[in-house]
């Protein structure tokens, strides 16, 4: 038998070590990276107006879309770019989120209304409004950073899970509470692992 019959072809570089590794980092990453963030205020504010069950599917299906795009694109930037400098610029960029986390987020004027606004179809004003904030929002990011190292499915699925996890506990609570959940706590926390992050990609890259 020739050979080159006998030789597999093997991917030009792995991410992770699979689907499941990939959504449970990706899950953790970015139910860290809703809290605090404007996303969940929307959530609390729409869900004062409309069903939590309504809210929740707007967000699933939303989140779904966005990240679709994100793990794309973190796909190609992933395979154009080589693993030390993959792992040099998500370390950088998990640096960015932490600060961006700690100088906090709040809704503008505008998306406090439009939150508010009835409409004539909830699902639908629910599924636009997340889905034109998560465009550039810090967890598209961090999903495009988590993309460039992992498996794009577990990727996109855990990430999807995670944020509309962070979305519903603060919806939940916020209701069970009658008032906001502690910003200052959240934010400190969020920053903090997202430091860990990015120092623990940096080393992973340096040494």
């Amino acid at each position: 038998m020739p050979e080159n019959l006998l030789r597999v072809p093997l991917p030009a570089r792995s991410r992770g070590r699979g689907p499941l590794e990939a959504f449970w980092i990706s899950l953790g990453v970015i139910f860290v990276a809703e809290l605090g963030d404007k996303s969940q205020l929307m959530a609390m504010t729409f869900a004062t107006r409309f069903k939590a069950w309504t809210v929740i599917l707007g967000i699933t299906i939303a989140t779904t879309v966005v990240h679709l795009v994100s793990v794309a694109a973190g796909g190609l930037i992933g395979d154009a770019l080589p693993t030390t400098a993959i792992s040099v610029v998500a370390g950088l960029a998990f640096l960015g989120f932490a600060a961006w986390t700690l100088r906090g987020d709040e809704l503008t004027e505008e998306e406090s209304r439009k939150a508010q606004r009835v409409t004539r179809s909830a699902l639908i004003a629910v599924t636009v409004a997340f889905f034109l904030s998560e465009l550039g929002d810090k967890t598209m990011l961090a999903t495009i950073t988590l993309a460039t190292k992992h498996d794009w499915m577990g990727t996109w699925i855990g990430s999807t899970v995670g944020m509309v996890a962070a979305d519903a506990l603060a919806i939940v609570v916020g209701r069970l509470l009658g008032k906001h959940l502690p910003e200052k706590v959240i934010r400190y926390g969020a920053a903090a692992a997202f430091a860990i992050f990015g120092v623990v990609l940096l080393a992973e890259a340096l040494v």
